[in-house]
């Protein structure tokens, strides 16, 4: 019988478990515009402690094995700002990312506290996009970074994403 997947708020025990699966999962980012120096491949563990201390941090876990991982916080503009939404590479194309990604937005959203959802992505990564596509994101912004580089901001209204959340 196989284990399924639970999604949970990661706690202090999981910030090496999030550290080492986000250097995993970023590799893939850093050699798409050829810089390893990216913030997610250089963050250190103390970084992702502090995050685990002030922002909501999902996991998901198959078995006790970290396999995916989400952060957000919530500005008091009401944007709730989604970063580094994580998924092993062979867990990656199971519909684990958009459960994630509705999780974390339930999460932002309880209470009404989030007007609206922000998150960012290089211009090149298509799987990415496409994922924040389907779950009714759209580009509001770009600023171009370096030569190699153009980040995509998107963003979705609150009252949106906890419609969704329903049907």
């Amino acid at each position: 019988m196989g284990m399924s997947v639970t999604i949970s708020e990661a706690g202090g025990q999981d910030a090496e478990k999030i550290l080492k699966l986000q250097y995993l999962c970023y590799q893939g980012e850093a050699e798409l515009y050829g810089d390893y120096s990216i913030e997610p491949l250089t963050q250190s563990l103390d970084s992702i402690k502090a995050e685990l201390a002030t922002a909501s941090v999902l996991v998901a876990r198959l078995g006790d094995e970290v396999v995916a991982s989400v952060r957000g916080t919530v500005g008091p503009d009401g944007t709730a700002r989604i970063d580094k939404l994580i998924v092993h590479p062979r867990m990656q194309r199971h519909g684990l990312g958009g459960r994630l990604l509705d999780a974390i937005e339930q999460r932002l959203g309880a209470g009404g506290t989030a007007t609206c959802f922000q998150l960012s992505s290089g211009h090149r990564s298509e799987q990415n996009l496409q994922l924040y596509r389907k779950h009714g994101y759209a580009a509001v912004k770009t600023q171009h970074v370096t030569e190699r580089l153009t980040l995509v901001t998107l963003s979705k209204e609150a009252t949106a994403a906890a419609y969704a959340a329903r049907v």
